[in-house]
């Protein structure tokens, strides 16, 4: 399994104004896996999302990514820029730039950070575009789309720069139910692709159909990790039997 071994984190530590959000937690990410987060809202899942990307400072642990170790808390800028070219993330809110069209939201990236030259960035924006199934929305604006569509455009620009892992941070929790559909179904197919993705969620079918692991957390601390079935079908853990419970 070693050589399949994409990301391991060991004891990442995380404190907001001397509140601990994660406490030591552990992560394993194989070539391929899909792996969903889940938990109740400030169990620490975003924190750990931002922090394997750098986006948040983690005070210490350590992230071998790729056979190359990180010290979280001793991490350089050079460091940084070179592992997020390598990783993909996709925001809650989408974060797309409004002044550009979805075309260029996507090639921005690629353009300005990745010096690919614009005919060739086009041709790779076009195409992440047509598998997220807006081949017909090139050159709408952010206010011209609905959420759904904002956050296919964030995937799609996620996907072009063919990262080696995807990090979606609550994905579907800005939209609405319908839109959420659209969305999810995107990121089964990825999935199906074989990519491998690290999906902090609420949308349990999606956490039981489309994942191959499922982490459940709550404060700053993984509780049970489990294959999807095994997880769903029999939970170890008495807290999270009860979790289970209260969505149903």
């Amino acid at each position: 399994m070693e050589q399949n071994r994409m990301l391991e984190v060991k004891d990442i530590r995380k404190a907001f104004d001397g509140q601990e959000v994660l406490r030591g937690v552990n992560l394993t990410v194989n070539r391929g896996d899909v792996i969903a987060i889940i938990g109740p809202s400030g169990s620490g899942k975003t924190t750990l999302l931002r922090c394997l990307n750098f986006l948040e400072k983690a005070e210490a642990g350590t992230m071998t990514f790729d056979g190359q170790l990180y010290r979280f808390g001793h991490v350089g800028r050079r460091e940084m820029a070179g592992l997020r070219r390598r990783t993909g993330f996709v925001f809650q809110n989408y974060n797309l730039f409004a002044n550009k069209t979805a075309l260029q939201n996507v090639t921005e990236g690629l353009i300005v950070a990745r010096k690919i030259p614009k005919e060739q960035a086009e041709r790779t924006g076009r195409e992440a575009l047509d598998k997220v199934g807006l081949s017909d929305r090139y050159d709408y604006y952010p206010s011209q789309l609905s959420g759904g569509q904002q956050q296919r455009v964030a995937i799609a620009r996620a996907v072009a720069a063919d990262p080696e892992i995807i990090f979606f941070d609550e994905p579907t929790s800005a939209l609405d139910p319908e839109l959420t559909g659209e969305v999810l179904a995107v990121m089964r197919r990825l999935a199906q692709e074989g990519r491998t993705m690290l999906v902090v969620t609420h949308e349990m079918g999606f956490a039981r159909n489309a994942s191959n692991r499922v982490i459940f957390m709550e404060n700053g601390v993984v509780v049970e990790e489990a294959p999807s079935a095994d997880f769903f079908e029999h939970p170890k853990e008495e807290r999270t039997r009860e979790f289970l419970r209260m969505l149903h």
